[in-house]
This record gives structure tokens, sequence and C-alpha cells, in this order.
């Protein structure tokens, strides 16, 4: 029988680690990297201030190119929509070496409408 995403996604959590809004601010404050596995798109329209875009489809392959991601040790918070992407990024940063990874329960949606720092750039004037 098929795994459907939503499977995929129930065993990738019962394998990582999540946090609270309020304890993803706490490790951003500390130092964490905040990671953002949704697309360019969506991280255009806003997202945590200093957060890394790298979108779930590419995140193992532009590791490697990635000077923030060089040390293993580094705590990184990870963060997509709703935390189902997330889920499955720091599964995959945990198989890479990456000893300190966490994910934000219930993404970005969440953290925004919590009110927390949410940076949305200026889109570019022509005029």
């Amino acid at each position: 029988m098929a795994t459907t995403a939503h499977e995929l996604v129930l065993e990738a959590k019962s394998q990582i680690k999540e946090v609270t809004c309020e304890e993803a601010a706490a490790l951003l404050e500390q130092g964490a990297l905040a990671l953002d596995v949704r697309e360019p798109e969506e991280y255009a329209a806003g997202h945590v201030p200093g957060a890394l875009n790298i979108p779930r489809g590419l995140l193992e392959f532009k590791i490697a190119g990635e000077p923030r991601l060089q040390d293993r040790a580094r705590p990184v918070l990870v963060y997509c929509k709703t935390s189902g992407r997330a889920a499955l990024s720091a599964v995959q940063l945990q198989r890479m070496g990456f000893r300190n990874v966490v994910s934000l329960a219930g993404g970005f949606d969440l953290w925004a409408a919590e009110s927390l720092p949410v940076v949305k750039p200026q889109p570019i004037d022509f005029e």
C-alpha cells in the first residue's frame, strides 16, 4: 500500500523535535539559523527576520554551497507554511549530520498570527 504525504509528515514529526513560536524566538535570539524551506514567492511575501531561504525541493543539493550551513553543530530552526515541509526537511538535515535541528510547530502561519517579527521586502519601484 502506498504511503500518503500526510503519513510521511507524521512519520517525520515522530523523528524530530518541534518547538513553539516562543521557543523558536528564544533560539533565534541565541544565534540559531532560521531556515525557510518554502518556495521563493512565499518567502518574498514575508519571512522570519534573517531567515535563509532554500526551498524543500533543493535543500539537499544547496547545503554544501551555503556558508551558513557549514557548521553542522549550529542550531537550525526549520520552518515552512504550516510545518509539513519543515518536518520532512528536519529529518533530512539530521540524516546529513546536523545535530541541533528543530522544526517550528504551526509554521510561518502561526508565527505571523502570533504577531512575531516578519520581514516583508518592499517591491522594486521602477519609477
